[in-house]
C-alpha cells in the first residue's frame, strides 16, 4: 500500500511537505534480550515492547540527543529532560505529553531514567498512531522517519531533517556508548533506507561556504555591529545539534550564535550572519563571534576529533578574515568573557589540540595550568599561575574577571566564593587546599594505572598541589602516579588502592 497518505499526516506540524514511498526491509520492534542486560538496557526494551517502537530506534534517538546520560535531572539549554530529552518549553511540551500518555509525573520524567525512556517511547507512538500506521509499518524501522522530525520539534523544514539524519545516521554507523552507572551499550551497524521524502536540506552558508544556513529568529540577535570582530567565543549547548538550532528559531530563546559544530562528524551550521550581533556571551557579544559545540560539559565524549577538526578550521578562517589573533587572548571560551555566569566550555575541553589545529599559538595567550609546584597566591600576586587559578576559577563559574595574571579585587572576591562553595576556609588567599579542589573540579571518570586523558592530567596536577612534590601532569597514569595515588590516600586516611574512584576524587575537590 502507499506511504504517502500516512507520511504526510506526520509532517503536518512540518507544513505541507510530500514524502515518496521507499522499499524496504522490515526490522522488529520486540526488545533483544540478553542475559545480562543492564537497568537501561532493559528500559529500552520494556519500552519498546510496551508502544511498539523498534528499540534501536529508541536508542539511536537517545544516543543523538544526550549520550544516554540523564544529568541527574537538569534541563538542556532548551528544557528538555532524561536520556529521551522530553521537553517543556513555550512551544513544545513532549514532557507534558508524555505525562498524559504514560501516567507518570512530570518529576518522575524528568529524573528517572526508566519513565524517561517509556516517556519519549509513548511520545512516538502517539505520533505514529495520528499517521496511521499500523502495526507491521511500526515493525519498519525506515517508516519512522517523518516522526523522529517532528519529535525534534523543528518548524523549519531543514532543521528537521538534521534532526532525523542524525539519528539514522548512528543507526547506520553502529553505537558504543556509556550510559549512567558505567552501563554499555551497543548497537552493530545496520543498512538503513529512511523514508526522507522531500523534506528540505538546509541551503548553504552565505559566510562560511563548508557551512549550512539556518537562520535564527529574528527575535534572537540584533541585526548589524556596534564594535568590530576582535575576538572567537567557544561554548558548549547543553544539548543537541538540531536542537540547539531550532531552539535558536524559537523567539521565546533570546539567545542564538553565530556557528553550531555537529559532534559525531565536525558538520557546521550558520544559524547568523557575521556581520550580525548573536546573542551568546553578553559582554562579548558586540565583538565576539560565537561558535556553539554540540554536547555536555561534563560528558567528554562529545568533544570527537572531528568536530575539534572542523571548528579550528572555521576558528582559523574567522581569525584570517578579520585580522583576529591566533591565540588564548582572543580565541576564548564562554566563561572567560567578563560579566558572564557560564561555565562553558569547561575542563574537558583540550584548549591545547584545538590552538595546535587553528595553527595559533599554544603558549603566549594560553593559560598554562601545568607547574612543579603551586605557590600561595593573594591579593597583589601575578604572574602565570594567577591567570591559571583565574581561568579554572571562571571554568568553574566564579567569575574572576579578564584572565590578566593580576590577583585583584575580582579574583579574591572568586576565590572567596569558591571556598565558601567547596567548605574550605574563605579566606580569599589561593593555598595548598584551594588549589587542590580548583585543579581537581570537573568529572569524576574511574582512574586507575594505564588510564590517560584531561582527567589524568588534572588528576596529576591536584596530587601536585596536595602532596607538595612535582607529578608530571602528561595524562598517562603510570606507575609514578599511581604511587601518588597510595600516597595521597594513606596520608588522607582513605582506602589505599592507587586507584581514583569517588572517595579520591571527592576528597581531591574537597581540598583535602
Amino acid at each position: 500500500m502507499s506511504r504517502i497518505p500516512l507520511a504526510r499526516a506526520a509532517l503536518a506540524g512540518l507544513g505541507t511537505l510530500a514524502v515518496i514511498a521507499a522499499a524496504v526491509q522490515p526490522v522488529s520492534a520486540a526488545p533483544r534480550t540478553g542475559r545480562a542486560e543492564g537497568p537501561v538496557a532493559h528500559a529500552f526494551s520494556s519500552a519498546a515492547a510496551e508502544y511498539g517502537v523498534p528499540r534501536d530506534l529508541l536508542i539511536a534517538l537517545g544516543y543523538s540527543e544526550t549520550h544516554l546520560d540523564g544529568h541527574h535531572g537538569l534541563p538542556s539549554q532548551a528544557g528538555g529532560y532524561g536520556v529521551m530529552h522530553l521537553v517543556s518549553n513555550p512551544d513544545q511540551h513532549t514532557l507534558e505529553l508524555a505525562s498524559r500518555l504514560t501516567g507518570d509525573t512530570a518529576r518522575e520524567l524528568r529524573t528517572d531514567t526508566a519513565a524517561n525512556i517509556r516517556g519519549g517511547a509513548a511520545v512516538l507512538r502517539s505520533y505514529a498512531d495520528r499517521a496511521g500506521l499500523s502495526a507491521a509499518e511500526r515493525r519498519d524501522t525506515d517508516t519512522w522517519y517523518p516522526l523522529l522530525a517532528r519529535y525534534g520539534g523543528a518548524t523549519d523544514p531543514g532543521t528537521a531533517k538534521l534532526y532525523a539524519d542524525t539519528v539514522y545516521t548512528f543507526l547506520a554507523e553502529g553505537i558504543a556508548a556509556r550510559a549512567e552507572g558505567g552501563e554499555k551499550l551497543t548497537l552493530p551497524a545496520r543498512e538503513v533506507a529512511p523514508e526522507r521524502g522531500s523534506l528540505a536540506p538546509a541551503a548553504q552558508s552565505p559566510d562560511y561556504p563548508s557551512a549550512l544556513w539556518v537562520p535564527a529568529n529574528a527575535a534572537n540577535y540584533a541585526v548589524g555591529r556596534t564594535a568590530a570582530i576582535s575576538k572567537v567565543v567557544i561554548h558548549v549547548t547543553e544539548g543537541s545539534y538540531a536542537g540547539t538550532i531550532s531552539w535558536f528559531q524559537n523567539p521565546s530563546a533570546q539567545v542564538s550564535a553565530h556557528y553550531v559544530v555537529r559532534s559525531s562528524d565536525g558538520q557546521i551550521t550558520q544559524t547568523v550572519r557575521e556581520k550580525d550581533t548573536a546573542w551568546h556571551a553578553r559582554s562579548g557579544n558586540a565583538t565576539g563571534i560565537g561558535i556553539e559545540h554540540e554536547g555536555y560539559i561534563d560528558n567528554p565524549s562529545w568533544f570527537t576529533d572531528a568536530m575539534y577538526r572542523s571548528s579550528a578550521a572555521l576558528t582559523a578562517s574567522l581569525c584570517a578574515r578579520y585580522g583576529i589573533p591566533k591565540d588564548r587572548a582572543h580565541i576564548v571560551g564562554h566563561s572567560e568573557v567578563p560579566g558572564n555566569d557560564h561555565t562553558d566550555p569547561g575542563p574537558n575541553w583540550n584548549w591545547t589540540y584545538y590552538m595546535q589545529l587553528v595553527g595559533g599559538s599554544t603558549g603566549g595567550g594560553e593559560v598554562q595550568l601545568s607547574f612543579p609546584s603551586y605557590d600561595t597566591l593573594r591579593s597583589g600576586s601575578t604572574g602565570a599561575q594567577v591567570s591559571a587559578a583565574q581561568s579554572l576559577l571562571n571554568a568553574a563559574g566564579f567569575d574572576a574577571g579578564t584572565v590578566d595574571g593580576s590577583f585583584g579585587t575580582k579574583t579574591a572576591s572568586a576565590v572567596t566564593a569558591f571556598q565558601k562553595a567547596r567548605g574550605l576556609g574563605a579566606d580569599g588567599v589561593v593555598g595548598a587546599r584551594t588549589w587542590t579542589a580548583l585543579l581537581s573540579a570537573g568529572t569524576t571518570p574511574a582512574l586507575s594505572q594505564g588510564s590517560t586523558g584531561a582527567a589524568v592530567q588534572r588528576l596529576q596536577r591536584a596530587l601536585t598541589a596536595a602532596l607538595g612534590r612535582t607529578i608530571t601532569a602528561d595524562g598517562d597514569f603510570g606507575s609514578g602516579t599511581q604511587q601518588a595515588v597510595r600516597d595521597y590516600q594513606t596520608s588522607r586516611s582513605l582506602g589505599v588502592d592507587g586507584q581514583v574512584g569517588p572517595a579520591t576524587w571527592g576528597a581531591l575537590q574537597a581540598g583535602r
